[in-house]
């Protein structure tokens, strides 16, 4: 009894191991998030004016806009990966990448590449810092002693690129208005 319920166990173990989620790689072996969005209700003009504002205003803090053509938007960004233990949970690192945007009438695509992982500590006040400015590329083997934290790092980081990704996708699906800021009238007590 005790060796079917191991082995039923570790049957279980493996299913759930090959389920995760991984990155695909592109032409120059690095991992790559890549989508293609069929959108026939907006144009062209209109996508690559939300694209914009997605990284302009609703990513302002984490991304930076590198160059904008007729047709597609470069950006650099960052995103914080959490490491999460029960039910606490603390950032671990964080994750700098391209991203890249192109537009078509009836169709856009967009992807994150040139992904660069690095890795947190906390400092003496209690926070945490980045340990160096220079990056891990995300697609490389580690050793066999951190590879089971380099699989959580890997698995966090594409549950966030997949939310960033459903992020953008409702973003240029939604018809959102940019509200202007109108100036405010100086009061003056001369005219009336």
């Amino acid at each position: 009894m005790k060796h079917l319920l191991f082995i039923t166990l570790a049957f279980l173990s493996i299913q759930l191991s090959a389920q995760q989620k991984q990155f695909s790689k592109d032409d120059n072996g690095k991992f790559i998030y890549y989508k293609v969005v069929d959108s026939q209700v907006v144009n062209k003009d209109t996508l690559l004016q939300r694209a914009k504002s997605f990284v302009n205003v609703a990513y302002k803090k984490s991304m930076t806009q590198e160059t904008i053509t007729d047709s597609s938007v470069l950006a650099k960004g960052t995103m914080v990966i959490d490491k999460t233990i029960l039910v606490a949970g603390h950032p671990s690192g964080e994750m700098s990448f391209n991203f890249v945007f192109e537009a078509r009438n009836g169709k856009y695509r967009f992807w994150l590449t040139d992904l660069l992982f690095i890795p947190y500590q906390r400092d003496r006040y209690g926070n945490f810092v980045a340990t160096t400015k220079i990056g891990v590329p995300l697609e490389r083997t580690p050793g066999k002693l951190s590879a089971g934290a380099w699989k959580d790092i890997l698995n966090s980081a594409y549950n966030k690129i997949e939310k960033f990704g459903d992020d953008f996708k409702k973003y240029l699906a939604t018809s959102r208005v940019e509200i202007t800021k109108k100036k405010t009238e100086t009061i003056s007590t001369k005219k009336w």
